[in-house]
């Protein structure tokens, strides 16, 4: 049986690595388009700031880990697909036969359309190669500007703001973070960057950049104009659908793939921010491009591809965990509410901290905090078993610090209390 991977990131680490063990006679095959071993791009914020070296970014410390494990590393890029003779093409010339099919080749950074964005001197830091160029010129008193302040932006950030750089921030939405935060705590991140010295501008857009010397002419949508030595986007990713394109494999935003990660091609399947899979809260398909959906929708992917009955997708809760310069946010489920439901809230602005629970009936659908981390295991622990609070729900409507208490409480376990604010 020959299993082909087509992606080296997460998603194709960990379906590779579990095929390995389900189906151990197997022929597995991981077929990656960077010359460097398969890495994580989570990790290139910390190389930036060197707290770890380019091998600290590797997926697999050790340099014959997949080898050991029998597990075929191609580095090449895949010219096409051919259903018919169920192969994989390489661009190097051959091939490569499968009896089953995993894409998992992620996603790729999108610029926007503004004059001058193909100017040498802009980074995407979607690659290693992108984080050495950005490493080598984001030194202390550099002026930097970072286009977007979603969830990548913000963990470039960090790292931009760490290395000693003049960091400004544009960001297009009314506040940071807009798909992982409310107006609420997305105000505050912002806030806090400021306080940290970064000069953050929401609602505002770029529509030129020109090179003036050795640096950057920025103009922006408000009339100002800022000067930069480097340009880092982060405007967001689309899932790199454009291999299957002409193949009959069916795509919307990603690849759809049924609650067995499998495509309508019964041999193919798809995991990781390439595949449209199955969200837990709403029960619709999406693409969710976070590394803990990658690994799940590997390991599902590969049970399935292996042949194990009844590996079916319950649906990816919807998880972000972020920290900006010390300053620790997540969001989970219908962190924006469910139609209908009811919404508990605990603001201190002064200290930077924020609750919010979001319920439907007595049940606990969605969260956001800032500034707390004790119970984010618990928070995520009640939405994705949906436990049915009872009276807890009205408690925590009063007052959302009782979570402990009531995730306790509606457990059939002693309550304490546990407040953290």
């Amino acid at each position: 049986m020959n299993h082909v991977i087509i992606g080296a990131g997460p998603a194709g680490v960990v379906a590779a690595e579990t095929l390995r063990k389900l189906v151990p006679e197997a022929n597995v095959t991981l077929v990656g388009d960077e010359q460097e071993p398969p890495y994580s791009r989570m990790a290139l914020p910390y190389y930036l700031v060197q707290q770890i070296a380019e091998s600290g970014t590797y997926l697999r410390k050790s340099s014959d880990h997949f080898s050991r494990l029998n597990i075929d590393v191609r580095q090449d890029k895949v010219a096409s697909i051919n259903r018919k003779q169920q192969q994989v093409m390489l661009s190097s010339g051959g091939a490569v036969p499968y009896d089953k099919l995993l894409i998992a080749t992620g996603s790729r950074p999108v610029s926007p359309r503004i004059p001058g964005m193909d100017l040498p001197g802009i980074y995407a830091c979607w690659t290693l190669e992108d984080a050495r160029n950005i490493a080598a010129r984001s030194k202390p008193g550099a002026k930097v500007l970072l286009m977007g302040a979603g969830f990548i932006g913000c963990i470039i950030l960090e790292a931009l703001a760490k290395s000693g750089a003049d960091l400004t921030v544009v960001e297009m939405e009314d506040r940071m973070v807009p798909r992982m935060m409310n107006d609420t705590a997305g105000g505050l991140i912002k806030a806090w960057c400021e306080e940290q010295g970064v000069h953050v501008h929401t609602s505002t857009k770029v529509t030129a950049i020109e090179k003036n010397g050795g640096s950057f002419s920025v103009t922006l949508n408000t009339g100002s104009t800022i000067t930069a030595d480097l340009i880092v986007s982060a405007t967001g990713v689309h899932p790199n659908v454009d291999l299957l394109a002409g193949t009959g494999v069916e795509t919307d935003d990603g690849i759809l793939v049924n609650r067995n990660m499998q495509t309508n091609d019964p041999n193919i399947f798809a995991a990781g921010d390439v595949a449209q899979g199955r969200d837990f809260s709403t029960g619709e398909y999406s693409v969710q491009a976070i590394q803990p959906t990658a690994a799940e929708h590997a390991q599902l992917a590969a049970r399935n591809m292996a042949g194990i009955v009844g590996a079916v997708h319950r649906g990816s809760v919807n998880m972000n965990v972020l920290d900006t310069l010390g300053l620790i946010s997540s969001s989970f489920g219908l962190w924006m509410g469910a139609k209908d439901g009811q919404t508990s809230e605990l603001l201190n602005r002064d200290r930077y901290r924020y609750l919010n629970l979001q319920f439907a009936d007595d049940v606990l659908v969605g969260a956001t905090s800032l500034g707390l981390t004790q119970h984010v295991g618990v928070l995520r622990g009640l939405i994705q078993s949906k436990t049915r609070l009872g009276v807890w729900k009205e408690r925590l409507l009063e007052d959302p610090t009782r979570i402990m208490e009531a995730y306790l409480g509606s457990t059939q376990a002693l309550g304490f209390n546990a407040r953290i604010l």
